[in-house]
């Protein structure tokens, strides 16, 4: 079977495609490094020419409200180039939760996503992610003010990137779901504790201190990021650290 992975030079999609070979699929990686451009359309007919399916994991270059123009536009085009092209199964990332959390421009922006592809012409699979372990430094460092960390205590469930690459080529392998697939690492903690552990474990002298308006994650309520009942990943925080 013949897959376009568009976005797939990145931390995710280099690991799908990599996956897929190895199942024996033709998984072709697509990136702007390769001539496509998802907003103004450059190159997404002969990138979605041939394929049986078409897994989408591009993302908005921000988090603020220019990301939902920018998944407005992308998805647009390569559903129209899908479409053009004859691709039986489309399939994209999303977040556990994001259509809960309103309150942050990147969540709705992923909704919107979700649901441009669930209006769309093609059969679709949307799976659903919780937060990337290899993300986590770069929280920490969004609130790092001289040695301190501030962090609010916002429950969340590490993933392994490679875990959500297995689930996404499994997906993009198997028949359309026209529907959600929720896919989450073994543990839950507090965001707070996490950053606590990774500082610990990197022998990094700076302070974590619990601050509820602290960062993006402070918006969220609960644990909205969390789910108990999603497909559950094997690869556990400490695994990964080490």
């Amino acid at each position: 079977m013949k897959i376009a992975v568009i976005g797939g030079t990145g931390l995710i999609g280099s690991q799908v495609v990599k996956r897929l070979n190895a199942s024996g699929h033709e998984a072709v990686p697509h990136s702007q490094s390769t001539g496509i451009d998802v907003i103004s359309g450059q190159g997404l007919d002969e990138a979605a020419a041939g394929a049986d399916v078409l897994v989408n994991l591009t993302n908005s270059p921000t988090f603020d409200e220019s990301s939902r123009e920018f998944f407005q536009a992308s998805m647009d085009n390569l559903l129209a180039a899908a479409q053009k092209a004859g691709v039986r199964h489309f399939v994209i990332l999303s977040i556990v939760g994001a259509e809960q959390v309103p309150e942050l421009d990147y969540y709705r922006a992923k909704v919107l996503q979700e649901d441009i592809l669930k209006a769309g012409p093609i059969p679709y699979s949307i799976v659903r992610a919780t937060q990337f372990m290899e993300f986590i430094k770069a929280v920490l460092s969004w609130t790092t003010v001289d040695d301190t960390v501030r962090l609010p205590s916002t429950p969340i469930q590490p993933i392994a990137s490679k875990d959500v690459a297995e689930a996404v080529a499994e997906v993009a392998a198997g028949p359309p779901l026209n529907g959600i697939h929720n896919i989450a690492g073994p543990e839950i903690f507090s965001l707070d504790e996490l950053g606590r552990i990774t500082l610990a474990h990197d022998s990094d002298n700076r302070t974590v201190v619990t601050d509820p308006d602290a960062g993006m994650l402070s918006a969220i309520n609960g644990d909205v990021l969390t789910d108990k009942d999603a497909h559950i990943a094997p690869t556990r925080y400490a695994d990964w650290l080490s």
